[in-house]
């Protein structure tokens, strides 16, 4: 009985010491220091050009692709994009050289900057190419806000000519990675 009563003693004890613990006042103005900094990674754009879609003379030749990119017309976006980041992979099976310009165009089609990619010719093995990420922040970040469209432009080196039988590709991967701060 003496264990027993001991027990229920502590108990006691314990639920009286509960009721006296420390507590502290709410502080409703954390909310102002309240701050979140997602990331979002996104494709950004993807082709895949047959090498018979590219048909020339030998000579050089531009193949132009040109495509909406309205991800800063939300204002919500817009406002809180603190740095991006693009990354590019680019596959060519073709027996050509290439340059493979990015355009970032404004709603007037006015090319806010030029993005190039030297892309060697394929001689028979694996020809994947991964280029240094392109950065954007500060007066690059205000420019990459403007963007409306992005313009592919694909400059064909000189070399045999392309024709309509001329086997291979030309694959463009690329991703977006989007830092935001919210608070």
């Amino acid at each position: 009985m003496g264990s027993n009563s001991l027990s229920k003693i502590s108990s006691i004890l314990f639920s009286v010491f509960l009721l006296f613990s420390c507590s502290s006042d709410l502080n409703f103005d954390q909310v102002n220091d309240f701050k979140i900094e997602p990331v979002f990674v996104a494709n950004l754009a993807y082709f895949n050009i047959q090498a018979n879609r590219l048909i020339d003379d030998g000579g050089t030749n531009v193949y132009p692709d040109v495509r909406d990119f309205d991800v800063f017309k939300e204002k919500f976006f817009n406002e809180r994009l603190k740095k991006a980041e693009f990354d590019f992979e680019v596959e060519n099976n073709i027996n050509r050289a290439f340059v493979l310009n990015m355009l970032l165009l404004n709603d007037q089609n006015e090319v806010l900057q030029t993005i190039s990619f030297t892309v060697p010719s394929y001689k028979g093995t694996p020809n994947v190419i991964k280029y240094p990420t392109e950065v954007f922040e500060n007066a690059r970040l205000d420019l990459l806000k403007q963007t409306q469209k992005i313009g592919f432009v694909v400059v064909i080196a000189s070399g045999p000519p392309l024709n309509s039988q001329s086997e291979g590709n030309l694959k463009l991967r690329s991703s977006a990675t989007a830092y935001l701060v919210i608070e």
